[in-house]
């Protein structure tokens, strides 16, 4: 981002943005559209959902420009830049206690719940009483066989070339970053145009394993807490390689565009580190959910 020359001591602040009260807007739309919609009030919540998430849509792009703009024209300084810096680390920090979460969720259920359930340490009573004859065992549907019989997904199948693939966008972005630093534009654009490409493709197999999930192997949320956990676990992360891929596709054009520099390239370097993160978090998904 550029630094103001004269504003070295200066900390900007935005005045008269409308941003923040567009985005309060959807995000009331579409919270109060999805209570609506799963009370059986669909008539008035899915649109309402709907209507929420095309205003959050239209706040991103349209605060993201802003903020853009307000860096190309010189309003922002090292204070300003600091603060960014330790707001993406924060962001980030969130979304490991988000993912942290789900993953105690998915050792609960794994290594404490489940035993109990089927008698082992102080729940002998309550399989006698409750679930007399259920055999703890993972992956489970719970007792009475919730959901039916189902088939797990292999991990050496597609879950494994998704795991290459994310490995090896991570290297495409870091020979990307480093062809910043060094002023290669051409070299810039293919990685970072590879990444890109690589996330896309990462969705594409993710679909295609979710498909085959639901119509070969009766693999549903309704799976019992094997099917919940993993849609749970596989879907938002996901749904974070989609935000991710959406952002190295705006940070390609705004490299195509000339925004960056080698010694100011802020924008650049949070997507990356966002990227690194869904990378890592592949990584515990595979070995925890797939492999283990």
């Amino acid at each position: 981002m550029a630094h103001a020359a004269d504003a070295k001591n200066i900390y900007y602040i935005p005045h008269g943005s409308h941003w923040p009260i567009i985005g309060s807007v959807g995000l009331f739309a579409t919270m109060f559209g999805a209570a609506s919609w799963i009370n059986d009030s669909a008539a008035l919540g899915k649109p309402l959902f709907y209507f929420g998430i095309a205003i959050l849509i239209f706040m991103v792009f349209g605060w993201f420009r802003s903020v853009i703009g307000e860096s190309l024209q010189g309003m922002y300084n090292k204070q300003v830049d600091v603060s960014f810096r330790m707001g993406m680390m924060w962001f980030i920090f969130s979304e490991i206690m988000f993912f942290a979460a789900f993953f105690g969720a998915l050792f609960y259920a794994r290594s404490l719940s489940v035993p109990w359930i089927g008698g082992e340490g102080d729940g002998a009573l309550t399989n006698y009483f409750l679930w007399k004859g259920y055999a703890p065992a993972w992956p489970t549907n719970g007792p009475a066989a919730i959901g039916g019989v189902f088939e797990t997904i292999p991990a050496w199948g597609v879950p494994l070339i998704n795991t290459l693939i994310l490995l090896t966008s991570g290297v495409t972005i870091t020979i990307a970053h480093h062809a910043l630093r060094a002023g290669y534009r051409k070299q810039l654009l293919v990685f970072l145009g590879a990444t890109v490409l690589l996330g896309a493709t990462f969705l594409w197999y993710q679909a295609h394993e979710y498909i085959e999930a639901y119509t070969e192997l009766h693999l549903t949320l309704g799976s019992g807490v094997y099917g919940s956990t993993f849609f749970m676990l596989t879907g938002f992360h996901g749904l974070h390689v989609t935000l991710g891929t959406i952002m190295l596709a705006v940070i390609w054009f705004r490299c195509l565009k000339g925004h960056f520099s080698k010694d100011d390239h802020f924008g650049f370097e949070a997507v990356a580190w966002y990227w690194h993160f869904v990378d890592v978090v592949w990584l515990g998904l595979f070995m925890f959910v797939y492999v283990l």
